[in-house]
Parts: C-alpha cells; sequence; structure tokens
C-alpha cells in the first residue's frame, strides 16, 4: 500500500486550502471536457478525493466511479454525496481494480506525482487501460515540471501565495533531479497558528508518459495546455493528455 499524506486533518480543510481548483470555470471547463468523452458511457476517476470533478461529472449524467487512498477524503466525499451516486473503492490507484469497463478514465490536479516511482506510474497507466472499454480514454492532468525557472543555486519555487487570517502558501522544493523527486511544502497559517504538510512527489515529463500510455497498449489522442483546450506548447506550464485504447 502507497503511503497515505491525505489524514483527517488535511482531508478537512482540502476544498478551502485548494480553494482554486473549486472554482466554478475550472470545474465546469474539466467537466465539459470528461462528458465529451465519456458520452453515454461511464467514468473512473482516480484519486477521486474529496469528489470536487466526480459529483459535478455525476451531476452531468454521467455514471462515475472512484478510487481513493485516503478513507479520510473518501468520507468527504460520501458526506457530500447524499444520494450515494458514487461508490467509492479504497485502495491505490496503481493496483486497485474494480468492477466493469469505463469509457474515460481519469486523473486530474497533479496526482500522477503521488506515485513516487517511475514503476507506480508506468503500473497506473496499466490499470487505466485494464479498466478501459475498446475506443475509450486516459485523461491525465499534470504540471510540466518547473526546473529551468530555478535560478542557480536555488532548488525551491513557490507556487501558491494566498494571504489573510487564514493564509496559504505553498512551495515545491527539488530534492533529486536523477531521480525526479521533489517535495510539496504546503503552509497554512490561521491567526497566529501555522502548520505545514509535507508531500513528496514524482515529477514527470510529457514525453516520459507517452512512453508509459505506449507500454500500456494506449496512443496519445490528444495535449492541450489546459481543460479549455488551448493549444500546448514549449512554454505551457501544465497539460491535460488524452491517451486512447484501440477501438477494438
Amino acid at each position: 500500500m502507497l503511503p497515505n499524506h491525505f489524514d483527517d486533518d488535511v482531508a478537512a480543510h482540502y476544498d478551502e486550502t485548494h480553494a482554486p481548483q473549486f472554482d466554478p470555470v475550472v470545474i465546469a471547463r474539466t467537466v465539459d471536457l470528461l462528458a465529451e468523452l465519456a458520452g453515454d458511457g461511464a467514468a473512473l476517476e482516480l484519486a477521486v478525493g474529496t469528489g470536487r470533478i466526480a459529483l459535478p461529472l455525476a451531476d452531468r449524467g454521467v455514471p462515475v466511479s472512484g478510487i481513493e487512498l485516503s478513507t479520510a477524503m473518501a468520507e468527504r466525499l460520501r458526506s457530500k454525496d447524499r444520494a450515494e451516486r458514487i461508490p467509492v473503492t479504497i485502495g491505490d490507484m496503481a493496483t486497485t481494480r474494480v468492477e466493469g469497463t469505463f469509457r474515460v478514465v481519469y486523473l486530474v490536479y497533479n496526482t500522477i506525482g503521488n506515485l513516487t516511482t517511475q514503476e507506480q506510474q508506468v503500473a497506473c497507466f496499466a490499470n487505466a487501460a485494464a479498466h478501459l472499454e475498446p475506443g475509450g480514454c486516459f485523461v491525465v492532468e499534470v504540471g510540466v515540471p518547473d526546473l529551468r525557472r530555478l535560478p542557480p543555486g536555488e532548488d525551491a519555487r513557490v507556487f501558491s501565495h494566498a494571504p489573510g487570517y487564514v493564509g496559504y502558501v505553498g512551495y515545491d522544493r527539488y530534492i533529486d533531479l536523477v531521480a525526479q523527486q521533489a517535495e510539496s511544502h504546503h503552509f497554512r497559517a490561521e491567526g497566529s497558528h501555522i502548520s505545514e504538510v509535507r508531500t513528496q512527489f514524482r515529477y514527470v515529463w510529457p514525453s516520459e508518459l507517452d512512453l508509459m500510455a505506449r507500454l500500456a497498449g494506449l496512443a496519445l489522442r490528444n495535449r492541450w495546455a489546459g481543460w479549455d483546450r488551448t493549444p500546448f506548447t514549449g512554454g505551457s506550464p501544465s497539460h491535460v493528455s488524452v491517451w486512447q485504447t484501440a477501438a477494438g
């Protein structure tokens, strides 16, 4: 079983500390693309979390299932899903299997990096492919490594700064450039109290993800800079990539 960095305290504050990701515009663009790919089929979210995307996607009429490592995060989702529309299986996204096949499997908001070895990430692609019906798609949203923006001698980049009485600051520290290991530091300040959560992650390049997809029998269908489908370029800080199985 993989390490669980999302305990009760993290789960309790997850939605507020990641507020930009809960912007209705961000959610609508994400759900629009996923609903289009799902069509009249079903969707599976890996690392479904508190239901940021799964719940509005279900609202669009798409049958959604989820896999989630953290029982605390899954409980937060269940507290919102009073109709129990989204079945959640507790387990890691690299190896856990659920019944059925899906038109689309998706993994959002940099979560592929929570798998901290190349072997685990390769296994995740294989697991996603095993859940797809012929012609189905695997969708991943992830940042492009920010290494070129590091000044000489520095190893960290601030990625979030939200001041106020309840403030939030985050930065990534690149700790092993060979093994592609980094660590996110999340600081939450409420009054005079400051708490910190550290999460190790493995950053990964688009070309490496394409190779993982090929090993799993998937081929690149689309790559955009974001959910609004703007073109992906060498300067894009992130990407949304869609790989597809053979039609059968």
